[in-house]
């Protein structure tokens, strides 16, 4: 055995590399927007809020569309066509987004960019710039989520191409971090280069990275069995788990088959709509920390993203998310493991648990105005960020304990579904609630705070009550640990 170690190669882990690598420039991409959308492109297209609301809402609901189908469509087209694809679409969808103020020009008649930044605010030619760019945007912003939707599918899927099971949970767990990675590299490098470069060459330049990948992934992947770099010791532990898949697969055809449950009738179990629950309450407040949180930096305390103190706000915020929620996995199981629960009931006390992080969100306005420093929100929503992640990823799990294999993609598929309507629903009131606020003043007040703070502040008491409502409703539609019986 030690010398089938030492004569192991570890092309695998290079592979994995591959994969954290295309994860990270996959939450650059989506980020470029939030981080130029209050400097650049809000004054540029004559935007409000509501446009912006529209534009994060569309991504959120059409990227949950398109996750339904993004994994059938690695299937068939084969991991390493399938990836490639699917990373090329979304960096060209990510440049793409730099032609959008050219080709509003064009479209309203402008000779030129710079005509139409000096267009008169509130004019007629300003309406249509506006409108004419949002469109442009969602075009770009739909092409990105096709694209995007394809990486954790065909992420996951490599893991069980390269490595064993037992090693599996970590390799997902390295180019899972990718999404961290990125969510904190993003507000120290977008910002510079929107800076020095405009804002058309930031998106050009992050989305750019895929090109690169695709280039790396073309050269270095093929299937084990095909690799020139993965020699006989490595492609033996690769498939060490073949002998027992025979033993498995030849109990499995001896036994009953296992029914999978039509998807209309997915719908009369109280398990179903208690997942549906749990993710149509809580995606969408992730997605608006994620969206809006620059621009609140922004309005309230005047620390764009562009300047080093908004940098290390968001930097900060997502530091914060990271650390904390590594352990969001582990509470269940000491519940499990040390205090003789079932997982179920181990796994609902420790969401009981996570989901009081994000009432953090609500002191997060009155402590940011009572000491007039951005770090009390940067903290806090930092908190309940990954008080989110927490949630999540237990969550997901609730669907293992509550129905057969056949069904655990389906259900998964209609939460997705779920959180993405949730989402589109909350970035769509923010924007509105955020114009409407601004363009009311001090007639609008909310809790001690008018105008856009008070808008804020409805937008974070919602985000910090949602979890404790979504786990109500699960609790009270699954009591206790009772699984799907087809």
């Amino acid at each position: 055995m030690s010398t089938q170690k030492k004569l192991m190669s570890n092309w695998r882990w290079w592979i994995c590399s591959l994969l954290f690598v295309a994860t990270t420039v996959n939450y650059l991409d989506r980020q470029v927007l939030s981080l130029t959308y209050e400097e650049f492109i809000k004054p540029e297209f004559h935007w409000t809020d509501a446009n912006y609301g529209t534009i994060t809402s569309f991504f959120s609901i059409f990227y949950a569309i398109c996750c339904l189908f993004a994994g059938k469509f690695v299937d068939w087209m084969g991991t390493k066509k399938g990836y490639l694809v699917a990373i090329g679409v979304w960096s060209a969808g990510a440049v793409l987004h730099a032609a959008c103020g050219w080709a509003t020009a064009h479209i309203v008649g402008l000779d030129s960019v710079a005509a139409m930044r000096a267009v008169e605010a509130g004019s007629n030619i300003a309406l249509a710039v506006s409108t004419t760019s949002v469109y442009l945007f969602l075009l770009c912003r739909g092409i990105l989520a096709l694209g995007e939707a394809g990486n954790f599918p065909a992420a996951i899927k490599v893991t069980a191409e390269y490595f064993p099971k037992k090693d599996r949970a970590f390799a997902t767990s390295i180019f899972n971090a990718g999404a961290s990675v990125g969510a904190l590299a993003a507000p120290l490098l977008i910002p510079p280069l929107a800076v020095k470069f405009g804002w058309e060459m930031a998106f050009i330049i992050i989305g750019g990275l895929g090109f690169i990948w695709m280039f790396f992934w073309a050269f270095m992947y093929e299937k084990p069995e095909k690799s020139k770099r993965v020699n006989e010791a490595e492609l033996e532990y690769i498939h060490q788990d073949d002998a027992e898949a025979a033993v498995a697969a030849k109990a499995a055809a001896e036994a009953p088959e296992e029914k999978s449950i039509p998807f209309i009738q997915c719908f009369k179990y109280r398990q179903t709509w208690s997942f549906i629950a749990g993710k149509f309450f809580t995606d969408g407040v992730w997605w608006f920390f994620l969206f809006w949180a620059p621009s609140y930096f922004s309005n309230q305390f005047h620390a764009p993203a562009t300047s080093p103190l908004g940098q290390w706000l968001i930097f900060t915020l997502y530091l914060i998310v990271t650390v904390i929620s590594i352990g969001g996995g582990y509470l269940p199981k000491i519940f499990v493991d040390k205090k003789g629960m079932n997982p179920y009931a181990g796994r609902m006390l420790a969401m009981l648990i996570f989901a009081f992080f994000p009432i953090a969100a609500l002191f997060a306005q009155p402590l940011g105005v009572s000491f007039n420093s951005p770090w009390w929100p940067a903290i806090l929503i930092g908190l309940a960020g990954a008080g989110h992640q927490a949630w999540s990823a237990n969550l997901f799990s609730t669907v293992g304990d509550m129905f057969p294999k056949s069904t655990i993609a389906t259900i998964t598929g209609i939460g997705a579904m779920a959180g993405g309507i949730g989402s589109m629903i909350i970035q769509k009131v923010a924007g509105n609630l955020f114009t409407y606020a601004e363009a009311q003043g001090a007639a609008f007040q909310f809790l001690g705070f008018e105008g856009k703070p008070a808008g804020y502040f409805i937008m974070f008491c919602f985000c910090g009550l949602a979890y404790l409502i979504a786990w109500a409703i699960m609790k009270s539609l699954v009591p206790k640990y009772k699984q799907v019986e087809i």
